[in-house]
């Protein structure tokens, strides 16, 4: 196995992406629902706040992640998609993925062995 330097680790780079608690969940909603208007995403965040949500989208758009189409209409309609960038992300968070439901099960596993020993 090749010898890892932590000092060129690159991780930070793609946390740097994927930091914050709702990027991911965006990401993954537009990866696998579709293209979405702004109210449509917030909607289906239940608890994000209209700026954070904005914040986060503008990020992510920076960082080519999404893209934002403005359609020349009034009201003005805007719709957010994954960028074909964007997708490469997908083994990255399914193994997130599959690594947080294991942890999950793990930990609840210690709490049902603690409960069983009392």
């Amino acid at each position: 196995m090749e010898k890892k330097n932590p000092d060129l680790c690159k991780v930070e780079n793609t946390l740097h992406i994927l930091i914050g608690k709702w990027k991911p969940l965006i990401i993954m909603h537009l990866m696998f629902g579709g293209t979405k208007r702004f109210s449509d995403l917030q909607r289906t965040l239940t608890g994000i706040t209209t700026k954070t949500l904005t914040t986060q989208l503008r990020e992510l758009e920076e960082q080519e992640i999404i893209q934002r189409v403005v359609y020349p209409v009034v009201p003005p309609r805007v719709e957010y998609s994954i960028t074909e960038y964007g997708m490469t992300l997908q083994p990255v968070l399914h193994l997130m993925h599959e690594w947080g439901n294991s942890h999950l099960e793990r930990q609840l596993g210690k709490e049902q062995s603690t409960y069983e020993n009392q």
